[in-house]
């Protein structure tokens, strides 16, 4: 397609020009649209407002000579487009427009099915209306016999691209190019569609086993050491310290078949096996291997798996995706792909800005497609079959750490040029970790329960001096004071879904930090379907001799509440809620911090500090 002037092509023509392209550079669509080779006959696309298509609300017709009529006036995304197009140009392939073929609705119903579902099978395009998720299989004309005799069910009457007319017509006579002229040169007949086709067929299944075979021939996924991939990956070590130690410690994975279940249509991450899946069937030059791998590198250093938290993980996924891009775009890493997130007026925004930005947009944004595909994240947050397992024994969080806060010291030293403001700031962060989960509740404990301090004094002599008993030396005591026993609560659920090692893990800490600040005891509840008030325990049995009740539902309030109402408990004592975070909303009147395992979300937002038990 070609621009007029300076117009502005319709977003609606761009998706169809797209699809063009994408359906031409197809091998098994090859010999049908080049039209080279001797074969005198080629596919062509007319964009034209078709009144007859604009009647039946279609969307393309397809004529016996090759030409696909497509409706300008209908509306469709890339995608949609292609699925039309590979609709059309099968109906060609099929033979579904050859010379004495019958043209009755159960035909071309029964053509329509039998196309939809070899393009299911590969997964060509997406169709622009709702297709049933399993075909009926068998023979074309069989199941037009059965139809004619019966009629055509209503949800696979209206598979075609025509809508409520036929996408496809049979000739009643040859083509102009297959029937005999005066003049012509003696020589074979030129090829049928059919035959066009079956060749496609045979040249795409040939260049599939080469590279399959290309791939499987290498240990264990590895690709070419002479791969695009591979230079990519030493370019990173030798020559950008920023990213070497990253990309020395990352395994670069192409696997036809793995790429082709996980529908991986450039690349994926996993974080936690240290491998970046790549498919080898997408040809990238190198520059665009040194994007893509610096991509898929950040959002497993900069865990952005791990820092979803309660956001939509595919638009989180999207969203990290345009801030990485517009970092890697202003270093000048490689070279920026096609059909990548990339957006220059976000340029300076965080994640967390540009997440809440899209948010605003769904309808939008939930159409982009990561480097992984449309609607799939690229950061892989399962394990997927064959990952590595022994990164996992290891600390991922110090790992990535150490690999990029040396990497930007090494970049800084060597004087690779300016980086990304909010790049540095994310590796700055990374470098100072929050402190771990128990320091947190220690910390919590303090604020609270202030240790108690000896004084010394001579009116007490020391009774430890045995050595130089004639040198009188103060001894140590706790002077006595008047005043309320230090204590605090403790809600514990105890529903089905708590695991008795969460359990053990969240009392035994508490009693340690209690005991070392000098709490005698504390008020425990447990908490179910209903509370159990268990009165208060001897810190040292809190995780040791502690019956739990219950094992129901999960109500928390009930619990809470008792304590706020309670006479001998202190308006002022803090309340730990130990949770998976399976429970109902709360209300905490007084001062309170939250004990979960780690991943796990509260269904509200919290006012308390949250620890995370790992």
């Amino acid at each position: 397609m070609k621009r007029r002037g300076h117009a502005k092509l319709d977003p609606n023509e761009e998706a169809y020009t797209a699809a063009v392209k994408a359906v031409s550079g197809l091998p098994m669509f090859g010999p049908l649209t080049s039209g080279g080779m001797g074969w005198r006959r080629s596919v062509r696309t007319h964009w034209t407002q078709d009144e007859e298509l604009g009647r039946a609300r279609g969307y393309a017709r397809v004529n016996p000579d090759g030409l696909i009529a497509v409706n300008s006036a209908a509306r469709a995304d890339a995608e949609e487009w292609t699925w039309i197009l590979t609709h059309c140009v099968l109906h060609l392939g099929f033979g579904h427009l050859e010379p004495g073929r019958r043209a009755d609705r159960a035909a071309q119903a029964a053509a329509c099915v039998a196309v939809a579902r070899f393009q299911q099978q590969l997964r060509l395009g997406k169709p622009p209306f709702p297709v049933p998720a399993e075909l009926p299989g068998g023979d074309e004309e069989r199941m037009a016999q059965l139809w004619r005799d019966t009629a055509v069910p209503a949800e696979l009457g209206a598979l075609g691209c025509g809508g409520a007319g036929p996408d496809h017509d049979p000739a009643d006579v040859a083509p102009d190019d297959c029937a005999p002229r005066a003049g012509r040169t003696a020589g074979p007949p030129p090829l049928t569609w059919s035959e066009l086709f079956a060749v496609g067929l045979a040249a795409a299944a040939t260049e599939a086993v080469r590279t399959a075979g290309e791939v499987r021939t290498r240990p264990e996924g590895e690709i070419d050491p002479d791969s695009p991939w591979e230079k990519a990956r030493g370019w990173f070590v030798s020559s950008y310290p920023l990213l070497g130690a990253l990309a020395a410690g990352f395994r670069i994975v192409a696997d036809v078949e793995l790429t082709r279940a996980w529908q991986i249509s450039v690349a994926a991450v996993d974080a936690a096996a240290g491998e970046i899946y790549v498919n080898p069937l997408n040809k990238l030059s190198e520059p665009q291997c040194r994007f893509v791998l610096a991509h898929e590198m950040l959002h497993a250093a900069l865990r952005h798996g791990e820092r979803t938290g309660p956001r939509d993980p595919y638009l989180w996924n999207v969203a990290t995706d345009f801030v990485i891009n517009g970092w890697l775009v202003e270093m000048g890493v490689g070279e920026l792909p096609e059909d990548v997130l990339y957006d220059p007026e976000l340029k300076g925004k965080s994640s967390e800005q540009v997440y809440d930005e899209i948010t605003t947009n769904l309808r939008r944004y939930r159409k982009l497609a990561t480097l992984r595909g449309r609607g799939l994240g690229d950061i892989l947050a399962h394990p997927t079959p064959g990952a590595e397992e022994a990164r996992r024994a290891g600390d991922l969080d110090d790992f990535y750490r150490r690999a990029l806060a040396g990497g930007l010291s090494f970049h800084e030293q060597a004087g690779r040029g300016l980086l990304p403001a909010g790049l540095v700031a994310e590796i700055r962060v990374l470098d100072n970790p929050p402190p771990p989960w128990d320091v947190q509740l220690a910390q919590w404990f303090d604020r609270f329960f202030t240790p108690l301090e000896p004084l010394r004094t001579y009116a007490r002599p020391s009774r430890r001096q045995a050595s130089t008993p004639g040198i009188p030396r103060p001894g140590r005591y706790f002077p006595e004071q008047t005043e309320r026993q230090r204590t605090f609560g403790v809600v514990l659920d105890t529903s089905g879904s708590m695991s008795a090692e969460l359990m053990g893990r969240a009392l035994g800490a508490i009693a340690a930090y209690a005991l070392a600040r000098d709490v005698p005891a504390a008020r425990v509840v447990f908490c179910d379907a209903a509370a159990y008030d268990a009165g208060y325990l001897p810190v040292e049995e809190i995780a040791g001799r502690v019956r739990v009740r219950g094992r129901g539902g999960t109500e928390l309030q009930p619990g809470i509440r008792l304590l706020e109402r309670a006479e001998d408990f202190p308006a002022d004592g803090p309340i730990l809620i130990i949770t998976d975070g399976a429970c109902d909303v709360l209300r905490v009147r007084r001062e309170h911090a939250y004990l979960m395992p780690a991943g796990a979300r509260l269904p509200f937002s919290p006012r308390g500090p949250v620890f995370a038990l790992r």
